[in-house]
């Protein structure tokens, strides 16, 4: 199946062509004819699957084949639970609507609001956002929300793990009752569930790469190591493995802090990425890691949510998460559009009930590293 025979409309499937796009993803392919119908949607998919597009195409559509009014309103709301999220769907818009009409902006915390309320001040079609800042620049005035007609809620667990449900619970009666609501998560834990209820409307459900079928692709090792000898452990893996891109993990901010620091200082180029860091500090980590300056990016769970680059060689989960699905999600960052993908796990005594959990997840054995 191609775009064109999903029905996209000649100017997007012109951007789509420029960009190399051809062949929808299993999620573009199931969802785009829903949205384009104009039901509510349950999307289950998680983060590489393609599922912005599956949502992004439909709204310019919509939006472009209707009157953009003037002066212009803000039609359409996606909310997303992180900063990089939220710029990478912008970075999307610029693409897929770049021989239409339509206008986005993209908001989010951390930094001055002034160059967001200026955009905002000449009128958008299309609001990106987190909750935090959405709520503060609607509760100053620089928000209305009462034209909206297709709204997201985009990486809705995530949103749950980082403490937005209430936000967001604060932010749909500003929402008019008529509307598309297209609502995605990649596992349904049952304050999810619950959520989705209570704004859906007749969904339809599409669900793609079920969290074991996704790691099938990735060849994965786990290396049993003490936690006093993970330090060394990766720095030897590291010097012994070429790949010019290899994404570690680690459970906290702190851990990130200092597993860059050990790493430079042993002559690897290393950043760490995190809630703490200024979004002008991650922004540049991240661009240096996709421009190849810095070999290794080192990142807590949420502050690699959403980042997506091409071409990831390796990813190295230097703790072991402490939810299984999130291993399904952190390894699913290599290993993507084709490519051969790496993941090595270390694993302490006391981690060892994780690494089982996380077996009884994927339903299979990871074989440990060979020396």
């Amino acid at each position: 199946m191609t775009f064109e025979e999903l029905n996209i409309a000649e100017p997007v499937l012109r951007a789509l062509a420029e960009k190399g796009y051809v062949t929808p993803t299993p999620i573009q392919e199931k969802a785009i004819p829903v949205a384009l119908e104009g039901r509510d949607l349950f999307g289950c998919a998680q983060t590489g699957t393609g599922k912005t597009a599956a949502f992004a195409l439909p709204i310019i559509q919509h939006i472009c084949r209707e009157r953009i009014p003037s002066p212009r309103k803000i039609q359409s709301l996606i909310l997303t639970p992180t900063r990089e999220l939220a710029i990478q769907i912008g970075e999307c818009f610029t693409d897929y609507a770049r021989h239409t009409p339509l206008r986005h902006c993209v908001i989010f915390g951390g930094v001055n609001q002034r160059p967001q309320t200026e955009a905002l001040a000449k009128g958008v079609d299309v609001l990106i956002a987190t909750p935090g800042r959405l709520l503060d620049l609607a509760a100053q005035g620089f928000v209305s929300l009462d034209a909206v007609r297709y709204f997201v809620l985009d990486e809705a667990d995530r949103m749950l793990d980082m403490g937005f449900i209430h936000d967001i619970k604060r932010i749909l009666p500003m929402l008019p009752k008529r509307k598309q609501t297209l609502f995605f998560s990649a596992t349904l834990p049952p304050a999810i569930a619950s959520l989705s209820r209570s704004i859906l409307y007749k969904p339809v459900k599409v669900e793609v790469a079920p969290p074991a079928s996704t790691v099938d692709v990735i060849r994965q090792s786990v290396c049993f190591v003490e936690k006093k000898e993970k330090k060394e452990q990766l720095i030897h893996l590291l010097q012994e493995d070429r790949s010019d891109s290899v994404l570690v993990f680690s459970r906290t901010k702190y851990g990130a802090d200092k597993i860059a620091r050990f790493l430079t200082k042993a002559g690897i180029r290393s950043e760490a990425i995190h809630g703490n860091k200024t979004q002008v500090a991650r922004q540049r980590a991240l661009g240096n890691f996709k421009a190849h300056k810095t070999r290794v990016l080192v990142a807590t769970d949420i502050a690699a949510r959403g980042i997506d680059i091409d071409r990831l060689e390796r990813v190295v989960n230097y703790d072991l998460p402490e939810v299984p699905e999130t291993y399904v999600h952190r390894i699913g960052r290599t290993g993507r559009a084709g490519n051969d993908g790496v993941a090595v796990s270390f694993c302490s005594e006391e981690e060892r009930p994780l690494l089982r959990e996380i077996q009884k997840l994927i339903g299979k054995t990871i074989p440990e590293m060979q020396a």
